[in-house]
């Protein structure tokens, strides 16, 4: 309170001993409820702490102008101007960018917000990373009560969606994309910029024309299945969708280490943030080989059982088999990354042009100000990224 941060009821408000003081800027806001934890927090100016209802921030990193209205954030950063309503439930792996936001009772894990984009009310949304749309008033949304599956009734969680994409997602320039409310996403899926899939439904697949209304299909062979929990079919889809998310992941992590990192290690604050979006892109990539490893798994057990019967195509016999072996090879070229040289020239081009952006203004208004030269060479260099760690399996 002496250095000016805003505490209107000192005796409501925890804070961890452990936390350096200069961690929560002057100007912070911490209202009655708050739980303040974890020596990695940092609370940047004019950010503002439980209006709503009480709220436990522990271990997040959360920049200037912030509002986590109510509710538990643990090993979450949150960068400048975002928000999250009442009741939210954000844990480890979530990245929030600029003017993200949540209404009440949001429920997010491993989950990345490119800028503007926008949930409502009563959602879970965990394993996704969603892009879209240009400023606040032209952003990507999730209608209420909508639902992104991510566990499968064979208990894998090898199913993080693409909603947009990295590559063409962080130049801000591409349309929003609407998922209708009181409906759902099965993962793992990719939908194309400029969808809009009606409320009310649940979506089974990849949508990736862009700028298209998808209406689902309603299931008409209801009834009684066999159906065998530990026998899968085809992974193909599966596996290509994890790889191309994994390669929007590091094409993630090179824009932050190259490009975010002028205008993100300006400040304390700023700096604290741009380290931790760093760790939660590093945990998504790591969570997401970890799924594609249990995946393996269990196709070896679908493998034992599919041997004792006669009628298993023996093509997809052979696409679990052929995985299974690779995936030692795999996992270790996933761990390592793409090289430091993919995409060089186009690299080169846009860090060339990004370099004379003027450091007086804005992140976003700086994205605003690329040239279409540099756009374009700025997509191609992510690109070849996400195109590289996709070809691994063939």
């Amino acid at each position: 309170m002496d250095r000016g941060v805003v505490i209107p009821c000192p005796e409501a408000v925890e804070i961890d001993d452990s936390i350096p003081l200069e961690n929560i800027a002057p100007g912070v806001v911490l209202h009655s409820g708050s739980r303040i934890r974890g020596t990695r927090t940092t609370i940047g100016p004019g950010s503002i702490i439980g209006a709503e209802a009480p709220a436990t921030v522990e271990d997040c990193q959360v920049g200037h102008g912030v509002s986590l209205k109510g509710g538990f954030f643990s090993s979450a950063t949150f960068l400048n101007e975002s928000e999250m309503g009442s009741g939210a439930h954000i844990r480890a792996g979530t990245l929030l960018e600029e003017q993200a936001s949540g209404a009440h009772t949001v429920g997010l894990k491993q989950t990345i917000f490119l800028p503007f984009v926008t949930v409502g009310s009563l959602i879970n949304f965990c394993d996704c990373l969603m892009a879209g749309g240009t400023n606040r008033k032209n952003h990507s949304e999730v209608g209420s009560s909508y639902i992104h599956f991510n566990f499968t009734p064979r208990q894998d969680k090898a199913t993080a969606s693409l909603i947009g994409d990295v590559p063409h997602g962080v130049m801000l320039d591409k349309p929003p994309i609407f998922l209708g409310g009181q409906g759902g996403l099965i993962g793992p899926s990719r939908i194309a910029y400029g969808t809009i899939i009606a409320a009310g439904f649940i979506c089974r697949k990849d949508v990736l024309p862009e700028n298209k209304l998808y209406v689902p299909p309603v299931i008409t062979n209801g009834g009684f299945q066999d159906f065998d929990q530990a026998l899968f079919g085809s992974v193909r889809r599966i596996v290509r969708n994890n790889f191309i998310y994994i390669g929007n992941l590091f094409a993630l992590h090179t824009w932050y280490r190259l490009v975010r990192k002028r205008y993100m290690t300006l400040d304390f604050y700023s700096n604290a943030c741009w380290s931790g979006a760093l760790n939660r892109i590093e945990e998504g990539i790591q969570e997401r080989i970890k799924q594609l490893g249990k995946l393996v798994d269990k196709l070896s057990r679908s493998l034992e059982i599919s041997n004792a019967q006669e009628d298993f195509p023996e093509y997809l016999r052979t696409q679990h088999e052929g995985f299974i072996r690779q995936w030692p090879e795999l996992e270790q070229k996933l761990k390592q990354g793409p090289p430091e040289n993919t995409g060089i020239q186009e690299r080169d081009a846009f860090l060339a042009e990004w370099e004379t952006m003027d450091l007086d203004i804005s992140y976003l208004d700086a994205v605003a100000r690329i040239r279409s030269e540099g756009r374009s060479s700025g997509t191609g260099w992510l690109q070849s990224i996400v195109d590289f760690t996709a070809s691994l399996w063939d």
